[in-house]
């Protein structure tokens, strides 16, 4: 029995080492061959982040790294999520990925089951913007403002599901306010109605109202992120008064399911040297952006948090793409 045990104890130790070995080999052998990078449309928060870090990580991993453009929503998670798994086709989006699912029918994929998280990459703080001639200077005054009129507050939203659209209806919801959505075709549009009035308030990417906060034709209120942000300098949050309100504009690094951990492992490492780099943080900071590098744990606990969060909310409050 003695024998048997210790062979056992031989083999399984044998194939421990020859698992690891090929673990080794593969990080070491890979990447062999430029990589993919899916990125959604150009010009967006998803595409500059991809653009921004493709010339580092490519120098740090031996290979370009090229980006390519696809339609917003769920055709860059599904080009990803239907490719192999080997390390050479990336995804670099942010919330529409994980979020789709509730928001329409027939999510060709599964961003738990089909998509490997790797690192946190950006986030970009929303601010709470108002018209100056809105009364309100603070949260609470605001709350109190929507409270004494139901229903005659409008605030801007730039499409369904959209962090700002998705900030107003949780400050709805924590709050119990009732103020009324107007869809606008894009954040700039929504931004002039805002500054002549036409709504009241809008939650708007840091970088695209300062130059109008600065000069007085928006008034800004609060930031929807968790803490204080060197973006929005001076600015309380949202949260310091209604607890547990966070909405951050996330933008995150994936790869497909199934892609061997010593890969990930790599790839994780890659990203994170490069997100941490003081060029590359001031790169992001110029553009509105604060740098969050990450495990790939933490940002998957960071998803499936904002899953539960939003999910009940987009659920509650009847959010459809297709609106």
């Amino acid at each position: 029995m003695r024998i048997t045990g210790h062979r056992a104890l031989k083999s399984l130790i044998t194939v421990t080492i020859a698992m690891l070995s090929a673990g080794a080999s593969i990080a070491q052998d890979y990447p062999t061959r430029p990589i993919r990078v899916i990125a959604p449309g150009v010009g967006g928060v998803a595409d500059v982040t991809a653009r921004l870090l493709a010339p580092p990580v490519s120098q740090l991993i031996g290979q370009q790294l090229i980006v390519e453009n696809r339609a917003s929503g769920v055709i860059p998670g599904q080009v990803v999520a239907s490719s192999q798994p080997d390390g050479y086709t990336l995804l670099v989006y942010g919330p529409p990925v994980w979020l789709s699912q509730y928001l329409q029918d027939a999510v060709p994929y599964d961003v738990v089951r089909d998509l490997a998280p790797i690192t946190l990459a950006i986030s970009t703080p929303n601010v709470l913007a108002v018209n100056p001639a809105v009364t309100a200077s603070t949260v609470a005054e605001l709350l109190a403002l929507a409270r004494s009129k139901p229903g005659e507050l409008n605030y801007g939203s730039n499409g369904n599901g959209s962090s700002g659209h998705l900030a107003a209806e949780l400050l709805k919801s924590m709050a119990g306010i009732n103020i009324v959505k107007i869809n606008y075709k894009s954040g700039g549009a929504a931004i002039g109605d805002l500054m002549v009035g036409r709504v009241q308030l809008y939650f708007a990417p840091a970088p695209t109202v300062s130059a109008q906060i600065k000069a007085g034709k928006l008034k800004a209120i609060a930031i929807a992120s968790a803490k204080p942000s060197a973006l929005a300098p001076g600015l309380p949050t949202v949260a310091a008064t209604i607890p547990g309100y966070v909405v951050e504009s996330t933008t995150a690094v994936f790869a497909r399911a199934g892609t061997p951990a010593p890969i990930l492992n790599r790839l994780n490492q890659a990203f994170v040297r490069a997100l941490n780099t003081a060029a590359v943080k001031e790169k992001f900071f110029s553009v509105g952006s604060e740098v969050v590098a990450s495990t790939p744990e933490e940002l998957a606990a960071a998803v499936k948090v904002e899953m539960d969060r939003f999910g009940k909310l987009i659920k509650d409050a009847g959010i459809r793409n297709e609106d």
